[in-house]
């Protein structure tokens, strides 16, 4: 090792900082000497002369009990009914008589259309109807007389059969008649549209002033029914399974719950209304719709939340906080404290969520000590300790004599 008196030799021609460096790059040299000549310094070989310290962690220790058998599912809400409101008639939007976005009933009137076309119609419709009225009083009278003339053999068989038909033909157009102005009033009271169900209205799609086709462009607006409120979602093959009798049924789930996008429990208990005849081919999935109660209008359409369906209860299952599972390819597991007290990973069958917990199905046994915290200072085969037994820290300025009183100050 270069000491210091050759490193500061100075050589023909070098400069001053080549010679500084090689000084201060000697020193430290023999610092690094100096350090590893005291005790549980590693060696030449990098061999530690001590072992590392326990790491201090929280440990758990697992019990069997019971838990609730539920499967949750990622889900979509939708209206119970969500209605197109559309013209059925052409004509000149007048008025719009709602508020974007708020509730209505059903009968409510939403939109006027001009009424004079219809109104015209109409008029015209009752004048033909009064003059089939006339045509047919005329050939029923006219069909009256020539009976009467035929039994006297006073005309021909013709001119009655002539005159049964002119009366028959004028029935016929009075009901014909009768129809145009059924349909005329219809016609009119199209020119009112009204909701055809109670819900919360959508976006006016026209405005008024515009025209109205009743054919190419006749939607004005949409309702959501928020009451009650439908969630859609899909089971794949292996969560079903795990239902009693392997299907979903009345008999298989006991309660249908809702997990709000905050991740609160919804207060209200639905109920399954619709399950799928087959599965999805592509997806291996069966399609499902639960139904709740919405009467505050808190959940609304296309929000995604969870569903849980709770089948029951499953026994020797283990509760064990979810900051304490930890995920990899090779599947979930957790740290355990072994009998020598160093870490040992345990792969684990993991099922639903209850609260801040897994479920643990399978992996542990009764008395294993699973680690909560620190997960990412563990290592297989270190050593650990648990933090509830070791002594506590002490107080800073414990032990300290206390401080002297402040003297009195001399009276004058």
């Amino acid at each position: 090792m270069p000491s210091l008196r050759d490193a500061s030799s100075a050589r023909p021609g070098e400069p001053r900082s080549t010679r500084r460096r090689a000084i201060l790059a000697a020193a430290f040299g023999l610092c690094m000497a100096a350090c590893s000549d005291k005790p549980g310094a590693p060696n030449a070989q990098g061999t530690p002369g001590a072992a590392p310290p326990a790491l201090p962690v929280t440990l758990l220790k697992v019990a069997p009990t019971r838990a609730p058998l539920a499967i949750e599912a990622v889900a979509q809400t939708e209206g119970a009914r969500e209605v197109e409101v559309r013209a059925r008639v052409s004509g000149i939007l007048e008025k719009r008589l709602y508020e974007e976005g708020a509730p209505v009933k059903a009968g409510q009137v939403l939109y006027r259309i001009e009424r004079a076309p219809y109104e015209i119609a109409l008029s015209q419709a009752k004048a033909q109807l009064s003059e089939q009225r006339a045509r047919l009083e005329q050939a029923s009278r006219e069909a009256e007389r020539l009976k009467g003339l035929l039994s006297e053999k006073a005309i021909s068989q013709k001119e009655y059969d002539d005159a049964s038909s002119t009366n028959a033909v004028a029935k016929a157009a009075l009901q014909s008649a009768e129809a145009a102005v059924s349909q005329a009033e219809l016609n009119l009271s199209y020119t009112s549209v009204t909701a055809p169900v109670s819900g919360m209205t959508g976006r006016s799609q026209r405005s008024e002033g515009t025209l109205v086709n009743s054919v190419t462009d006749s939607l004005l607006t949409t309702i959501v029914q928020l009451d009650p409120i439908w969630v859609r979602f899909s089971l794949p093959e292996s969560d079903i399974a795990r239902l009693p009798g392997k299907r979903v049924s009345t008999a298989s789930i006991k309660a249908v719950e809702l997990v709000l996008p905050d991740g609160s429990l919804y207060p209200h208990k639905g109920r399954i209304n619709f399950s799928a005849s087959r599965l999805d081919a592509r997806l291996g999935t069966q399609e499902l719709r639960a139904e709740f109660p919405n009467d505050e209008s808190r959940v609304l359409p296309g929000q995604f939340v969870k569903v849980r369906l709770v089948a029951g209860e499953q026994d020797n299952v283990f509760l064990v906080p979810q900051s304490a599972v930890v995920s990899s390819d090779q599947g979930r597991m957790v740290f355990l404290r072994g009998a020598n007290g160093t870490v040992e990973p345990r792969p684990i069958s993991a099922g639903e969520w209850l609260g801040k917990d897994w479920i643990i199905t399978g992996g542990l046994k009764p008395g294993d000590e699973v680690i909560t915290d620190n997960l990412l200072k563990l290592r297989p085969g270190a050593p650990v300790v648990d933090k509830a037994t070791l002594p506590p820290p002490a107080q800073p300025g414990a032990g300290a004599p206390a401080a002297a009183a402040p003297a009195d100050k001399p009276k004058n």
